[in-house]
This record gives structure tokens, sequence and C-alpha cells, in this order.
């Protein structure tokens, strides 16, 4: 932590990153971390089984950094959740979990901690900006569509010229960077693994929190910076797009019923063909194919969410 007021009297904060092989990311990302200003909080790393040297380097050059080594790579979901437990146990107030390819503003905590203890407020988020045009944003949140429950009003890619200046509540925010509370995490569950390795965990867990009547809030005097490209036109590998259609079709098994199924099920097909002619038309045949075979396996798989609480 950076030197200044130490005040245990403050909620405690255990701020929690995750890593596989992004030793330089990482470093970099917990000296930032370390130069936050809020008076109470602790850094975890929890390392997915790399094997670059990271957790050497990081027990070298931040020897206060509490560290736990999972013993394979649990993807995003299972790797925070060994986190989200490790701290809960330590009888942490709030868990910030946050990106390891990010660097934020120091005062990042104590923006978030201001608005932590309003009614009814579960979950909160900065606003987060790209690291390669510092003034552009990556997200802040979005609200839900009452009918397809897609995300919706996202202001990604936009100049920051003021419009995003008030704590507003949101349905969805990004798992990028999470301020959580103890409640929520004790009332809701942690990240559901069958999102494993990544994507949609974090859209399932706004909506479990939402829900349960968790307030969800965007505070964007809480600011931070994400590495990746605002000019990169979004990933479209075979892996991701893959990914991204066999949890998508999870996330809406799971959490759509009754009549909203005769809105849903044309506008999913919709959006999948849509997805698969620009991918044809991008020339990437092989992503549009994995793009298809990830919505049939995820119409195959079990809806059973595993592993979303800690063990007693």
């Amino acid at each position: 932590m950076t030197a200044g007021v130490f005040d245990v009297t403050r909620p405690l904060v255990y701020v929690v990153t995750l890593t596989w092989n992004q030793r330089e990311d990482t470093l970099s990302c917990l000296e930032s971390l370390s130069q936050m200003t809020y008076p109470h909080y602790r850094l975890l790393l929890v390392d997915n089984a790399s094997v670059d040297g990271t957790v050497e380097a990081v027990r070298d050059r931040f020897p206060a950094v509490e560290i736990v080594v999972n013993p394979r790579n649990l993807g995003f979901p299972g790797g925070f959740n060994v986190g989200l437990c490790y701290a809960l146990a330590q009888g942490t107030d709030y868990v910030f979990m946050i990106n390891n390819d990010t660097f934020v503003e120091p005062i990042i905590l104590d923006e978030l901690m201001n608005c932590a203890d309003l009614p009814d407020v579960g979950m909160l988020a900065p606003k987060i900006y790209y690291a390669d045009e510092p003034n552009r944003i990556w997200s802040v949140g979005g609200r839900r569509h009452p009918w397809t429950l897609e995300m919706t009003g996202k202001g990604d890619r936009q100049l920051d010229q003021g419009q995003w200046k008030d704590v507003i509540e949101r349905d969805y925010l990004v798992g990028c960077a999470l301020l959580l509370k103890r409640s929520l995490l004790e009332d809701v569950g942690l990240f559901d693994i069958g999102y494993c390795p990544i994507y949609y965990e974090d859209v399932d867990l706004c909506l479990r929190a939402r829900q349960a009547g968790y307030r969800l809030l965007l505070v964007p005097g809480a600011r931070m910076w994400h590495k990746v490209s605002a000019s990169g036109g979004g990933a479209g590998s075979p892996r991701e797009r893959y990914l991204m259609a066999r949890n998508s079709v999870r996330f809406f098994r799971k959490h759509v019923q009754g009549w909203r199924w005769l809105v849903v099920i044309p506008y999913r097909l919709g959006s999948a063909a849509k997805t698969t002619i620009r991918l044809l038309y991008q020339g990437r045949r092989r992503s549009a194919l994995v793009y298809l075979r990830g919505l049939r396996d995820g119409l195959r798989m079990s809806l059973e969410a595993e592993g979303t609480l800690c063990a007693s």
C-alpha cells in the first residue's frame, strides 16, 4: 500500500486480481493498485497456474501482496471465486475485483466506498476508459431491455465529454472491475462456473443481484483504464466466438421464462444469423463455424449452477 493514513475503523476492502501468464501486466497493475489512497485495503493476487514466473516476481517486488496459487487454470469465474472465498474467509467487508490489464486513479476506492453504503446498494463499478485513448469510454455498464434482457445504453467508445458525470443506477456492470458488498456475495452467491472459462459470468451475477433486490451503481468519479485497443474492431477469434455463443445460450436459457421466449427466440435467431453472415463476409469462415457450434453446445449443456457458493 502507498504510504499514508491507515484507518482500521473504515470498512476493509480486499482488492483481488487474477492472472494467468501475464507477468508484466500484473506487476504494472499491482504497482497502480498499491498507490490507492483508501485507508483500509489489502491486495490479493490469484494465480491461475502461471508458468512465466509471475508469482515469483510478485513476491519479490510486492512482499505485502497476499497470493493464492491455483493448481490449474480455473478460468475467469473459477479463479475469481477462489479469491472471493479467500477474502470472505478473512472477514472482508467488501471485495474490489479488478482485471490485471488495467491501471487506476489513486482515489478510485475512495470514490466507490463513498457510495457503497447507500440503501440497497450491493455492487458498484468505476468508469472505465481505453488505455490507448485515455478519454474514450470502454464501459459505463448498461441497462437491461425489459423483453430481451440485452444490455442497452452502454456508452462504449464514446468520448467522455461530461455526459457520464453523475452516479447512476445500472442493471449490468462489467466484470473488469466491480466493488462487491459482502452481504451480496453471501445472499446471491459467487460466479457461476458453468460459464468457464469466460464470458457472461458477470452479467449473470448482475442479473441475480438485481433479482435479489440489490442496486447496482456506476460511480463516474472512480476512474480506471483498460489495456484493450479502441481501434481493434472487437475480438473475433474462433475461440472467442465459440465461448460467446455457447455462454450466451446458457445465459438466456437460465434467465428467460414464460412469455419472454416469444420475443427472445426470434430476436436471438436474428442476431445469430446477422453474426454468422458478418463473419462470413469478413472471411472468418472458421469463426463462423465455431460460432454455430457454440450455439449448439449451449443448447446441450447443463444449466446446473456449480461452485457459486464458498464451501462451509
